[in-house]
Order: structure tokens, then sequence, then C-alpha cells
């Protein structure tokens, strides 16, 4: 069945700047051009995943053929009637997309729900490049762009996040946000939603806003890459992260961040890029730009496109300047990271 352009697009254009080899023998090769660029696509018939990379700028019109049968394993809802006290008893992480929407579709998580430190997990081998961190430009999707793979520091798949799923730990939301540049289902954009009012209840998480990032505002913040409250092009978002303390910044007492009656926001966000100057959202993942603060925008380390991939940290605190301070404050500058793809067949 003929569709326009403009629906494959839709998933070229989320998968855009990818760059991965695919070296099974069973693979179909498809060239499409459009009013802007022209995308290769390699779709793996095994594996269902898909790489897609920009070639050149061309003017053409065209039309192509698509299926429209959805992948999944479950033929049946296994949740219906089932209660969250059941499904929580005996939990393990979604399996693939299919039982993730299932999951969605009765507000049942889809991520690992267990405690987290405010601290992210740092790989104990991270690749370094003269110097630099390396940040992973592999980008691997399954299900037509709805299953992200997450891969190690070797470039083997180690977790998947799916397209509408809910995420709650720092690993899973900063792969959810870069692959598909929009926030977990389980997030609302308010800041002040309680729990009890919302059918995520202890999972719910709040905040997606715009991150000024201007240093004339608070000189203690380090200026993130070509960040418009600087002058620079790029249009920051920020999100909460709800870690199990928030001891690294004294305005906010330990406690849970969600403890399914009231919310205590805490000091950790995410903070990303979302548009660029002319208000066009940023697709290319080697063009996106994901940090991580625990002390409420003190200090960042970059998000590498891997598992425990965070860069140096760079900011106030790390320069030795006093926690949030207006007037004693010495930002050190965001740590430049090398690119190199990742991915290992």
């Amino acid at each position: 069945m003929k569709r326009s352009i403009t629906l494959l697009l839709a998933l070229l254009m989320m998968l855009g700047g990818c760059n991965v080899s695919m070296g099974d023998p069973d693979v179909t090769q498809t060239a499409v051009t459009t009013d802007e660029q022209t995308f290769s696509t390699e779709a793996d018939t095994d594996t269902g995943r898909i790489a897609v990379t920009f070639i050149e700028t061309v003017t053409v019109e065209s039309e192509v053929e698509t299926e429209t049968t959805e992948p999944h394993t479950h033929d049946t809802d296994p949740y219906e009637g089932m209660s969250a006290a059941e499904f929580y008893a005996d939990y393990s992480p979604a399996c693939c997309y299919a039982d993730s929407r299932y999951r969605t579709k009765h507000y049942f998580m889809s991520g690992s729900i267990g405690e987290q430190d405010q601290r992210p997990t740092v790989a104990a081998d991270q690749p370094t490049n003269d110097g630099m961190l390396v940040r992973n430009t592999s980008c691997i999707y399954e299900d037509r762009g709805n299953t992200y793979c997450i891969l190690d520091s070797d470039g083997d798949i180690v977790n998947r996040v799916y397209k509408g799923g809910a995420y709650v730990v720092l690993e899973e939301v900063a792969a959810y946000v870069f692959a598909f540049g929009e926030i977990p289902v389980n997030y609302s954009t308010s800041k002040k939603t309680k729990p009890t009012a919302s059918p995520w209840g202890e999972y719910l998480r709040l905040n997606h806003s715009k991150f000024s990032g201007s240093t004339a505002k608070y000189p203690y913040e380090p200026e993130l890459p070509n960040i418009s409250g600087c002058g620079g092009d790029l249009t920051y978002y920020e999100m909460d992260i709800g870690t199990t303390g928030t001891d690294c910044d004294p305005g906010y007492y330990i406690t849970d961040y969600n403890n399914g009656t009231y919310i205590t926001r805490g000091a950790a966000r995410i903070v990303y890029t979302v548009y660029d100057k002319n208000g066009d959202a940023i697709i290319d993942p080697n063009e996106k730009y994901l940090f991580y603060t625990y002390n409420h925008y003190n200090d960042f380390q970059e998000y590498l496109n891997y598992e425990g991939g965070w860069g140096e940290m760079f900011g106030n605190i790390t320069g030795g300047g006093t926690l949030s301070s207006k007037t004693h404050y010495s930002p050190t500058p965001y740590v430049p990271t090398a690119r190199e793809d990742f991915y290992t067949e």
C-alpha cells in the first residue's frame, strides 16, 4: 500500500545521523529522496534493526510502500485485570516493545525501578582518544524505531528502552531522551502534579521546561555548549531525575523523591538540547547534547550514549566555588569529547 513519503520521514528524521554497519547477509537497502535530504537505510530483517545515514541534499518527490503489521511477541494483553500489587510483586522490566505498550496502557513501568544513587554509575572502562573521553555515535533502533538499543563501552547491546514506556532510573531515562527526543510517559510537564492525582503514583516524575542556562543570571553555572541563554543557537530543556537522596545540596533534605503521597523534587536534573536556532527539533544524534547535574546546576556531566558513559565533571564545585553562590563562584568550562562508532555486530 502506497503512503506519503512523510510517514517514512517521521521515522527517518528521528533516526537521522546514525551510522551503523550491518554485516549480516540478510539485509535490505533502500535510498529515499526528499525535498531536504537523501537518507540511506539498512534494515536487518532478522533483528529488525535499522540504521540511517544522511547522504546529500536533493529535490525529488516519491512514494514508498511500507508494511503496516505491528511487530510484537504478545498476541493478547497479559496485564488485563491485573492489579498494581500483583504486577509489582514479582517485577521485571519489559521484555519487548509490545510488552512495554501493554504496560503503559495500564500505567505500569517498563524500566528498572530499583533505588539509585545521586551520582551516576560510571563504566569501569571508558574509551579515550587523544586524551579525551569518547562519545558513542552508534544509534541502533529496532521495531521500526520504537526500540533503542543501549550499548556498553565494548559496543555490545546490554539494555533496551521502548518508545512510550515509563522509566525512572538515570541510565534509562538518559538513553530514552537521547534516542527519542521526548520525556518518558510517566513524566508530567507540570512541576506541581501530586502522586495521588496521577495514575503513575510513586513512579510519577515532574518537570519538562526550558532551561535558560544564563550565566549572567546564574554566574555559578558553567556554560553549556552553544546554549541560547549565553547567545548560542541551541535551546535546552530540563527534567527531574528522582534519586533517593538530596544530600549534595543542603537546600534539600534527604528523602525519597516520590513517596506516593508527595514529591520532593531534589537537586538532580537532566538538561538536554531540543531546538536549534530556527526552532527546529534537533534530530541528528551527533548534534545533540545531554547532561546530568545532581547538585542543582552547579556541575554537569555529559551523557556519552553508552551504559555508564558519563563525561568528566565540570562546573562550579569542580572549580572550587561555593554551592549556588553568586559571589564566590568558579565554574570550569565544558570538557569536549571525541566521537567514535562503538557498535560491534
